[in-house]
């Protein structure tokens, strides 16, 4: 398993180059690039053994497989592959397929990293594919956020560096295990990093431009994948460190809160998604021991809701009500969101109660909150207009079946959880789906209320880092 562990991980580096190379064959390699990833994931589920590989002992660098990492690259294959499909008749280059595939290569190897500075690489890879994927358009637009993103995260991986290096001074290893023992300021700066790539709490104000400014394809891969890869290490030392676990867990519940805030309010659909992904992430913090299960189902319902809001008439909502959608893509829009609601045969519904059961007792208020809002947030979906149109040829197959694996997933994935069936959990979250649904229609349907956008600005994002640093110090001292 180790030479082969080795080979899939360096696969899409080396194909990423053969694109470029053979053109010609950019879409079929990009796709054999994602389901190899795929059938990596499920044989790893299969073994249900941990591997750890040492790559450089003397340093602590290692690699580590276990389910928390299958459940990660599972949704990075899956998202990877509906997007490569989605893209298929579209007139993308091999440019953008090379991307995608160096992408999700960079992101798999942040899911099985346990040291500090292989992921300092692989995160750095990231940010500059998915900086050359969000510029892919070349319009004015698109190059400043995209460099507004690059030096967003190339200012929080300094701060992270310099917590690598401390931590590897105090035990002379860049471990994951290394942060018990180091100094404070080691594990706060590491940290820092971190919550920034992940877009947690408010660090993670640079998320709404990017995600919802970016073209659909490459939307689906930040918010479906991307993000999770400042998150995964987060949750990674939560279960490896027993000190680590309350902070980690602390900015759960607070991300999941802020984020859902904001998206209750927001009224254009891609910054809604965008702020509902910040609040998601909380989900997967909040909980760690089973955050792998709430990241695959939150990878597929994003990406999917990323996809269509693609082909919707308009962002604003207020203009949606004046403009049906077609029933076919309100029937996807509403499966997408009935599972982030929790809605029964839905793997939603057993990624929420089991994330539910996993919660400590001063996180349950908080995050029964939380999961209301979210049904508040997709109600704004759901309640679209809709109707039967005789129009067609105006959505792509490639469309269709990038819905059928993406929705799809979310049915499949009930298997990972089928417990959660019995009539106390299915009677949960139906009387949370209902009084959200009340509330979306009696109070917040009408309401009128924007929050402002000046802590997305560039000069305020950074000067966040330092109020973050200062937080996260002194949560760490406690």
């Amino acid at each position: 398993m180790t030479n082969i562990t080795i080979a899939w991980m360096a696969l899409p580096f080396f194909l990423g180059f053969v694109i470029y190379l053979l053109p010609k064959l950019d879409r079929f390699l990009a796709l054999g690039i994602a389901l190899v990833s795929a059938n990596y994931a499920l044989a790893i589920f299969s073994t249900q053994s941990l591997l750890n590989i040492q790559l450089l002992d003397n340093f602590g660098v290692t690699l580590t497989i276990d389910q928390l990492s299958g459940f990660f690259i599972i949704t990075n294959a899956i998202v990877t592959l509906a997007v490569i499909i989605y893209s298929w008749s579209s007139e993308k280059t091999a440019f953008f397929y090379m991307q995608v595939v160096i992408l999700h290569g960079s992101v798999n190897s942040a899911f099985i990293c346990a040291d500090f500075i292989s992921l300092y690489v692989a995160l750095e890879v990231i940010s500059i594919g998915a900086f050359l994927l969000i510029t892919y358009p070349r319009t004015d637009r698109s190059i400043w956020v995209g460099l507004r993103y690059l030096f967003v995260s190339n200012t929080a991986m300094l701060f992270y560096l310099v917590g690598a290096v401390l931590v590897y001074k105090a035990h002379h290893s860049f471990s994951f295990a290394g942060l018990r023992g180091s100094p404070p300021e080691a594990v706060a700066l590491i940290f820092l990093g971190l919550l920034v790539k992940g877009g947690i709490f408010v660090s993670g104000f640079w998320l709404p431009l990017t995600h919802s400014e970016s073209q659909s394809q490459v939307s689906a891969m930040l918010s479906g994948v991307v993000v999770k890869s400042g998150v995964f290490p987060l949750v990674r030392c939560a279960l490896f460190l027993e000190e680590i676990d309350p902070i980690v867990r602390i900015f759960g519940v607070t991300t999941a809160l802020l984020g859902v805030g904001y998206a209750i309010v927001e009224k254009d659909t891609k910054r809604t998604l965008a702020f509902s992904t910040i609040s998601q992430l909380g989900f997967i913090m909040a909980a760690p021991e089973v955050g792998g299960f709430y990241a695959l189902t939150h990878g597929l319902v994003k990406s999917a809701l990323f996809l269509i809001s693609g082909i919707l008439p308009s962002r604003n909502f207020q203009e949606l009500q004046d403009r049906p959608l077609k029933n076919s893509i309100w029937i996807a829009l509403a499966i997408a969101s009935f599972s982030i609601s929790g809605f029964p045969l839905l793997s939603g519904f057993g990624a929420k109660i089991l994330t539910s059961k996993n919660l400590l007792a001063w996180q349950v208020v908080a995050m029964n909150v939380a999961t209301v809002g979210t049904t508040i947030v997709f109600a704004k979906f759901i309640f679209l207009p809709h109707k039967k149109s005789e129009e067609k040829g105006k959505v792509s197959f490639g469309f269709w079946w990038a819905m059928v694996i993406l929705l799809g997933g979310l049915i499949v994935a009930n298997a990972v959880y089928y417990q959660a069936y019995t009539l106390s959990n299915i009677l949960k979250p139906l009387i949370t789906i209902s009084i959200g649904w009340l509330a979306y229609l009696l109070i917040f349907r009408k309401l009128i209320l924007k929050f402002p956008r000046g802590v997305e600005k560039f000069d305020h994002l950074i000067g966040v880092m330092s109020l973050m640093l200062i937080i996260v110090f002194w949560m760490v001292q406690i």
